[in-house]
């Protein structure tokens, strides 16, 4: 009896801890990645750094897969964002399917999820959203929208990985994915909602609403934060003061305050402002936050630093020798992964 009351309390105390994302890290990183969408197209290109400070291109800026097979509904693809795979020795990515440069318009119906051992070969399944209740693996869960045909943006899927979400199957762990969407008939505005994927990063379930906050907002960056032990969101808000702001919760799925607007990236004026990404340099106790300043003309990609608590940002630079950043992501490497990349693309 006491041994089952033992087993008991570590089950419950394990169920009470964060969902933090225990995803194996590199520890000493030999460089690092930048994953992103071109400037010059709808496509995901590469940048490569050994310190975090100074990149450059692979593949001279172009597309590092076969975009137009990838991206099923309109062949594009927009805001791409890496993360290492729950095993830590694969990768997986989530970009919007989206090609402005042929509809003409912003919008779009889906999200494609992509996965690599590699960082080479990569496979890929896309969700068409106005297809509704059929794509998603947990038919019999509750729909958010009446009408999935009146989807017209899912824009700027992230992912984390939650080792502490259970399946209906009993099954542990599962891709927490998070973007915005916005449905013409039933939404005043974009919300931003999430679904979880499978471990074969093939199938995902409904989206459920993370917050609504009465305005419109979209590109959220979640990361963990060790030094206060809370989720930290980075997220562009359309109401109240324009820009982009943190706000900070216990669990992933939230609550979700509305940001504080005492604290945010303020240095940039009037310009405006999209795309967050924290990531950590070796070494640093801070972070780096990089985003888009899409005032200027042409397009400016920007990184700032903060502290160890994700907050008071400062001394933003340009990103350096990346010929076309856009939104996308950071990722430290290994050695062999640092050189496999540069081999390859050197060859071709």
């Amino acid at each position: 009896m006491k041994t089952y009351k033992k087993i008991l309390i570590t089950l419950l105390a394990f169920a009470a801890m964060p969902a933090m994302a225990q995803v194996k890290q590199v520890k000493n990183p030999y460089g690092y990645l930048f994953c992103h969408m071109s400037r010059k197209g709808e496509w995901t290109a590469f940048a490569l750094s050994r310190d975090g400070e100074k990149w450059h291109d692979l593949n001279n800026g172009k597309e590092v897969y076969d975009t137009e097979k990838l991206s099923e509904i309109e062949g594009g693809a927009r805001d791409a964002y890496i993360s290492r795979s729950a095993n830590g020795k694969g990768f997986v990515m989530v970009t919007t399917d989206m090609c402005n440069r042929k509809s003409r318009c912003w919008s779009n119906y889906g999200i494609n999820l992509l996965k690599s051992d590699d960082l080479i070969h990569w496979s890929a399944v896309t969700f068409d959203f106005r297809n509704g209740p059929a794509i998603f693996c947990d038919a019999d869960a509750p729909d958010f929208y009446q009408d999935y045909s009146k989807i017209r943006r899912v824009w700027a899927p992230q992912v984390v990985w939650n080792e502490s979400y259970v399946w209906p199957d009993g099954k542990r762990g599962g891709y927490f994915i998070y973007y915005s969407i916005l449905n013409s008939k039933e939404d005043k505005y974009d919300r931003m909602f999430y679904s979880y994927a499978d471990r074969s990063f093939t199938k995902i379930t409904k989206p459920k609403l993370l917050f609504d906050w009465g305005y419109a907002t979209i590109d959220a960056d979640i990361v963990w934060v060790p030094a206060d032990k809370k989720w930290h969101m980075m997220i562009k808000k359309e109401g109240g003061k324009r820009g982009i702001f943190p706000t900070f919760a216990d669990k992933l799925t939230g609550p979700w305050p509305q940001p504080s607007e005492s604290d945010f990236i303020n240095f940039e004026g009037n310009k405006q402002c999209e795309g967050a990404s924290a990531f950590q340099i070796a070494g640093e106790k801070g972070w780096r936050v990089g985003y888009v300043e899409y005032s200027s003309s042409p397009t400016k990609y920007r990184i700032c630093q903060a502290d160890e608590n994700l907050q008071n940002f400062h001394s933003p630079k340009d990103i350096q020798g990346v010929a076309d950043p856009q939104h996308g992501s950071f990722l430290s490497l290994t050695k062999k992964e640092y050189q496999r990349l540069e081999k390859y693309w050197n060859k071709k």
